[in-house]
């Protein structure tokens, strides 16, 4: 939570994981809170006439509506929905579902509808773009809780997801820990850098990390991180 997505994908870089950045996805309201939880995901594949109406839709076998219900409480519910815009992966009635039940978020390769009444819940959600038709008309629900792919990354069932006003990224399980201790530590080396910039040092030597540059983050740090640099 203290930590920014882009961050987080390039301390996975540094392991060698380059496909962990949902590109193109954007955050139904810029006041939303950042979402971090492990993934709980359900599965889209194309509709078909004879298997989606909104007679079966209100079935409660209906795997869109039992992963409303069943995704636990702190989990990021992942939607599957392989890109389309033709249907809604979530109307706002679900999303305060979600928020009652204390869900972290939402994301989806396709889109909403409700968008404005999505947002006025509070809850954290990401999408391609506003995709108003009942989701009958285009998806039909086939999996809740196994492997997807959303916005061209893998996702497995627990996953790390972390969303904020840049995007959204996923961390394999086992890496959590230490991925989220380093990426404190270079978002906390920024936060030194970016105050040697405002008082007009160049890059060269302080961003990226040098050995010296970080010698000198560690002296500001054990000073007490004062605002104006002192000489040595």
């Amino acid at each position: 939570m203290q930590v920014g997505s882009a961050n987080v994908a390039n301390v996975l870089l540094k392991r060698g994981f380059k496909n962990v950045m949902m590109l193109g996805l954007s955050q139904v309201s810029a006041d939303q809170p950042r979402m971090v939880g492990p993934a709980y995901t359900l599965r889209f594949i194309p509709a078909r006439e004879d298997l989606d109406s909104m007679a079966t839709y209100q079935r409660d076998d209906n795997k869109h509506r039992r992963a409303i219900e069943e995704c636990p409480a702190g989990a990021v519910l992942v939607i599957d929905a392989f890109g389309s815009l033709q249907a809604s992966s979530m109307g706002d009635l679900m999303a305060a579902r979600l928020k009652y039940r204390n869900v972290t978020g939402v994301v989806t390769d396709g889109g909403f509808r409700d968008s404005a009444d999505i947002a006025a819940t509070g809850l954290p959600c990401y999408q391609v773009h506003n995709a108003p038709p009942a989701t009958p008309i285009a998806l039909h629900p086939v999996a809740l809780n196994e492997p997807v792919g959303c916005a061209g990354v893998a996702v497995y069932p627990g996953d790390i997801v972390v969303g904020d006003v840049d995007g959204v990224v996923v961390i394999p399980q086992h890496l959590v820990n230490e991925v989220a201790d380093e990426a404190l530590a270079v978002a906390e080396y920024e936060e030194f850098a970016a105050l040697r910039i405002a008082q007009g040092r160049p890059l060269f030597g302080l961003f990226p990390a040098t050995k010296e540059s970080t010698q000198e983050y560690h002296r500001w740090v054990a000073s007490g991180r004062p605002e104006q640099e002192t000489s040595s």
